[in-house]
């Protein structure tokens, strides 16, 4: 009894250090959208590509803003993260969805921003916090709580089919939004500075990370978590151990029309 009280405590604590971890990266996401979405409606820069455009209208920059993959896969990352603080085991068809555009969405972001984008841009003030947030904290916080936390095993085949859809219509909507607009979120996606040539090979390369992803993430799905490595419940293991004094063990009886063996 004593150990189940222990068990039941250790993953009671972890539940609670779950809850506080999703919370923590909810407030850090809210925190950054609120800042970005100030600079906005006063002129101030883009902490996702370092630029102000105040010759644009409000309504134009509102819908370049939420254009961008980077804030998208935050608000899915923040979408998840609410959920998870409330019940860290959640479950369900569509959440599944939800969370996988999260950890795909997040991940994408925070590599493409590092490897790609961060020596493009430029911030201070503000947009910089707002950046460190979006491309920093979030990504990497992301990952390492559903290494931790899971919850697992949460992706399957229909979960993954699924998942790519909101990818490939947001890479669908750039090119359309682009080619009407000429404005396009991110450099190696313009065409009207590079052609289409070079944005679809700079768009297929992205599609392939996202592949590499998904099947890395498929693979860690399968590990426990923190919640799942619970001590063994040694009153339950008791009552199956040959010889332990919660077994009541019996000798074996004859077969089935055996002549009882006569007592002495």
């Amino acid at each position: 009894m004593n150990v189940r009280t222990r068990s039941t405590g250790r993953s009671g604590a972890v539940d609670i250090t779950a809850r506080v971890c999703h919370l923590v990266i909810t407030l850090v996401i809210a925190a950054a959208l609120v800042t970005q979405l100030i600079l906005l409606f006063t002129g101030g820069a883009d902490a996702n590509s370092g630029r102000a455009d105040p010759d644009a209208g409000i309504a134009t920059r509102l819908v370049r803003l939420f254009s961008y993959f980077t804030i998208q896969s935050n608000l899915f990352v923040l979408a998840a993260s609410v959920g998870l603080a409330i019940r860290p085991d959640r479950d369900g068809r569509l959440w599944r969805v939800v969370r996988l555009d999260a950890l795909l969405g997040i991940a994408i972001t925070g590599l493409v921003f590092a490897l790609v984008l961060a020596d493009e841009v430029h911030l201070t003030g503000a947009a910089w916090w707002a950046n460190l947030g979006f491309h920093y904290i979030a990504p990497w916080a992301t990952l390492a709580v559903w290494l931790v936390f899971g919850p697992r095993p949460r992706i399957d085949r229909a979960t993954i089919a699924a998942a790519f859809v909101w990818p490939v219509a947001w890479i669908g909507y750039t090119f359309a939004h682009g080619a009407v607009t000429d404005w396009y979120p991110y450099p190696f996606l313009d065409v009207a500075r590079d052609g289409y040539a070079t944005a679809l090979v700079n768009t297929l390369l992205v599609i392939v990370l996202a592949v590499v992803l998904v099947a890395v993430f498929a693979l860690l799905d399968r590990l426990p978590t923190a919640a799942s490595g619970t001590e063994p419940d040694i009153a339950r293991d008791a009552a199956i151990r040959p010889g332990s004094p919660g077994r009541t063990e019996e000798r074996p009886g004859p077969p089935p029309g055996a002549a009882p063996t006569p007592r002495r």
